[in-house]
C-alpha cells in the first residue's frame, strides 16, 4: 500500500499522569481521581487471630518438645505466662469484636507490637540468640511490611530490632538434663543477631516494596474497570435512546395527525384551534428531539466499525476547542475499516488528553498502516517526557513530581495506566520516547497488528436501521 509501515517516531505530555483534577470548564474528563492511598482499614481481626492461634500451637509444641524430647531446663512458668499471654489476648480480641472487625492501622500496629514483645520475651527464656527459633522475628516484620502504612512499618522493625538486640544481655541460658550450658560462642551469637538484623531489614523492605506495587496495580486495575464500564454503559444507553426514539415515532405521528385535522375543524373558535396548532407545534419539536436521540443512539449501537481516522477522530473530539490545536494526519489511499471498540476510543481518548494537557500550541496525531500492522503516533510540542522516568511509563502511581508548567498539579500516571492496559486489550503495543529540537516535545507511538482490529469484510450489512424510514416522523 502507498502508505508505507514506518515505524512511528512515538508520543505525548509529560507523563506525570493523565489522571487529574480536571475544570470542566476548560474541557477535558470529568472522572474521579483516583489517588494512590495505602490501605487504612482492610485487614480482618480474624486473619490475625488465626495467625496468632497458630504461633501458639507452634509455641507449645516447641516447649513441650524442647523438654520431654531433648530434657532442656526452661523457666516453665515463666514461659507458660509469656504464651498464656498471647492466648488471653486472643480470647479477648475475639471475644470483644464482632465477627467480620477490621481493623484501622493503629488498632493493626498495637496488635503486631503485642506480638513483637511476646516473641522477644519468650526468646530471652529460652536462650536468646542461641535459640534457633530467633529467625522467627521476622514473622510479625513481614506482616506489618504488607499491612501497615509506613510509618507503623518503621515502628514494627525498630522495635524488633532493639528486642533482639537486647536479647544478648538480658537472656536466660540454655541448659539440658545434666546442668550442662548450651550456648554457641560470642562470634557465632554475633553473627546470628547481625544476620537477624540484616533480615529484618532486608524482609521490611521487599515485602513493604511488593505490597505497595501490588496495591497500587490492583487499584489501577479496578480504575480501569471502572473506565472501561463507564465507556459500555454510554454504548448501551445509545440502544435505549435509539430503541425509544423508534417506538415513540409512531404515537408522535398520530398526535400530529389529529392535531392538525383538530385545527382545520376549529376554524371558527380561534382559542381552541389555536390550543390544536401548540400541540402539534409541540409534537414537532418532539420529533426533531427523537430524530437527533435517535442519530446518536444508531451512532452508538448500530455503527460497529467505522474508518481508521473516524475512530480517531471520535477520540479526540472531547478535546477539541481547548485552545490546542489538534491535526490529524494520515496517507491519501484508501483508510481500512477498524472495529470501534470502547478500549480503543477510550484509551486513545486519554493519550491525547494527556497530549492536550501539556502541548503549548499544537499536537499531531499521525496514522499510517501496511500489510501487517496499524499505527498512531501522537506528539505535542510541550516539555516532553522527564528522561529517568520514560522506561516507566505505564506503570501505575509513578512518584509524584510538581510540574512546573501547571503549578499545584501532581500526576500518579494512573490514567496513562488505564490507557496502556486497554489498549493492550485490544492487541495494541505501546512505545514512548521524546522528539528532538528545542521543543521536542513527547511521543507515543501504539500499534497494533493489522489483523487484531481490522474488520475483515467491511462490506457486511449492518442490518436495516429503522431510523433511516423517517415517513413515520414527519407523517407522509
Amino acid at each position: 500500500m502507498g502508505g508505507s509501515f514506518t515505524g512511528c517516531p512515538g508520543l505525548i505530555g509529560s507523563c506525570d499522569g493523565l489522571i487529574k483534577k480536571t475544570d470542566c470548564r476548560k474541557g477535558g474528563s470529568n472522572m474521579p481521581v483516583f489517588r494512590a492511598k495505602e490501605a487504612d482499614v482492610w485487614i480482618r481481626l480474624e486473619t490475625l487471630v488465626i495467625l496468632r492461634w497458630i504461633a501458639v500451637a507452634g509455641q507449645v509444641i516447641a516447649v513441650v518438645t524442647a523438654m520431654v524430647l531433648f530434657g532442656l531446663r526452661l523457666p516453665l512458668g515463666l514461659v507458660c505466662v509469656a504464651i498464656g499471654a498471647l492466648i488471653v489476648a486472643n480470647l479477648v480480641s475475639a471475644t470483644l469484636n464482632p465477627q467480620g472487625t477490621r481493623l484501622s492501622a493503629e488498632r493493626a500496629l498495637g496488635f503486631i507490637l503485642f506480638d513483637v514483645a511476646q516473641l522477644v520475651a519468650l526468646l530471652a527464656l529460652t536462650g536468646g540468640l542461641s535459640n534457633p527459633f530467633v529467625t522467627l522475628m521476622l514473622a510479625p516484620v513481614a506482616i506489618g511490611a504488607a499491612i501497615l502504612p509506613l510509618p507503623g512499618l518503621i515502628a514494627v522493625v525498630a522495635t524488633a530490632l532493639l528486642g533482639v538486640s537486647l536479647l544478648e544481655p538480658l537472656h536466660a541460658p540454655l541448659r539440658d538434663a545434666d546442668g550442662t550450658l548450651l550456648e554457641m560462642a560470642g562470634l557465632f551469637r554475633f553473627g546470628v543477631w547481625l544476620a537477624a538484623v540484616i533480615g529484618t531489614g532486608f524482609l521490611a523492605f521487599y515485602a513493604r516494596r511488593v505490597a505497595t506495587e501490588y496495591h497500587a496495580v490492583a487499584s489501577a486495575l479496578s480504575a480501569t474497570q471502572l473506565a472501561l464500564a463507564r465507556e459500555q454503559k454510554l454504548t448501551d444507553l445509545g440502544g435505549v435512546v435509539a430503541a425509544a426514539a423508534h417506538e415513540l415515532g409512531t404515537p408522535l405521528a398520530t398526535i400530529k395527525m389529529v392535531s392538525a385535522e383538530l385545527a382545520d375543524l376549529l376554524e371558527e373558535q380561534p382559542e381552541l384551534a389555536e390550543d390544536a396548532r401548540l400541540i402539534r407545534a409541540e409534537a414537532d419539536r418532539c420529533r426533531d428531539i427523537m430524530r437527533s436521540m435517535g442519530q446518536a443512539g444508531k451512532d452508538d449501537t448500530l455503527v460497529r466499525q467505522a474508518p481508521f481516522q473516524t475512530v480517531i477522530e471520535e477520540a479526540a473530539e472531547p478535546h477539541r476547542g481547548r485552545g490546542i490545536d489538534i491535526r490529524i494526519n494520515l496517507p491519501d489511499e484508501p483508510q481500512p475499516q477498524i472495529v470501534r471498540a470502547p478500549e480503543i476510543i477510550h484509551g486513545m481518548r486519554n493519550l491525547i488528553q494527556n497530549a492536550v494537557d501539556y502541548a503549548e500550541e499544537v499536537i499531531t496525531v499521525d496514522l499510517d498502516w501496511g500489510p501487517t500492522g496499524m499505527c498512531t503516533r501522537i506528539k505535542d510540542d510541550g516539555p516532553g517526557f522527564p528522561p529517568g522516568i520514560i522506561d516507566r511509563l505505564g506503570d501505575p502511581f509513578l512518584p509524584r513530581r510538581r510540574d512546573a508548567a501547571r503549578p499545584g498539579y501532581e500526576g500518579m500516571g494512573l490514567g496513562l495506566f488505564i490507557a496502556r492496559t486497554l489498549l493492550e486489550r485490544s492487541g495494541a503495543s505501546m512505545r514512548f520516547a521524546n522528539g528532538t529540537g528545542d521543543r521536542q516535545g513527547a511521543i507515543v507511538e501504539v500499534r497494533w497488528p493489522r489483523s487484531a482490529i481490522e474488520v475483515s469484510d467491511p462490506n457486511r450489512a449492518l442490518g436495516e436501521n429503522p431510523l433511516n424510514d423517517r415517513r413515520v416522523l414527519t407523517g407522509s
